[in-house]
């Protein structure tokens, strides 16, 4: 009858720095370095173990990003099944090792592949090392533009609307059209009219001077009301005699 597979999980531990660090951790018994992780307690789900088995074997502790994938490989004769998750540590410890563990070590990925003992361990962080390490540096670049404060466009100057006052000057070109076109007083608007009489005389033609008798207007009292009436006609009077 075959054996359950045994259940782990473990974390790509990352700890930011110009050059990102890996988490390796020695194990006491054999002696090997190996990739942080663990079994999974009665009920307990591969996440969560992941994470409380990285701090108890780093000291240190994480937040949990996305899922990197999953190592199987024989050990004792038993299939182990471990899941991965990427996490990023803080820079100083916050527990003590658990007793399993005799050191942990922050190594550069190139470094890191050179110390881990065990080969499958190897192969799988050096398929999902890069994703993981390109995953931080998004996160963190995603992080600095949430905490850059956001550049307002400097406010436009809008020109105050013109005042519906008269300004207290006129332009020399409206001026100058306004000295031309200035409108004449009432007596000289009136005088064309009043003149009228006197430019029909200079038009008539001699000859028709003498063909021309006076016309005589009976003298009747007039009243108050028809004085301009009478000025016209004495007007005519003094025209018709100076014709003749």
């Amino acid at each position: 009858m075959a054996r359950a597979p045994v259940l782990a999980a473990g974390g790509i531990v990352l700890r930011r720095q110009a050059t990102p660090l890996i988490a390796v951790v020695r194990l006491r018994k054999r002696n090997e370095w190996v990739l942080p992780k663990g079994k999974l307690d009665d009920g307990e789900t591969p996440r969560a173990a992941a994470e409380r088995e990285v701090l108890e074997e780093t000291g240190h502790e994480v937040s949990v990003h996305e899922f990197l994938g999953t190592l199987v490989y024989d050990s004792g004769g038993r299939c182990k099944v471990v899941h991965y998750w990427r996490m990023e540590a803080g820079d100083e410890p916050a527990y003590e090792l658990m007793y399993d563990i005799k050191a942990v070590d922050w190594l550069p990925l190139e470094d890191a592949l050179d110390r881990l003992s065990r080969e499958h361990e190897r192969a799988f962080l050096e398929n999902v090392g890069p994703i993981a390490l390109k995953a931080a540096a998004l996160d963190g670049a995603a992080r600095r533009k949430a905490a850059k404060p956001a550049t307002r466009r400097p406010r436009r100057t809008v020109a105050p609307p013109p005042s519906v006052s008269e300004p207290d000057t006129v332009p020399a070109q409206f001026d100058a059209q306004v000295t031309q076109e200035e409108p004449r007083s009432t007596t000289e608007a009136a005088e064309p009219a009043i003149s009228a009489p006197a430019a029909a005389e200079s038009q008539i033609p001699p000859s028709f001077a003498s063909d021309i008798e006076p016309v005589v207007i009976d003298a009747v009292p007039m009243r108050p009301s028809h004085a301009s009436r009478r000025n016209l006609i004495q007007r005519v009077r003094d025209w018709l005699r100076r014709a003749a």
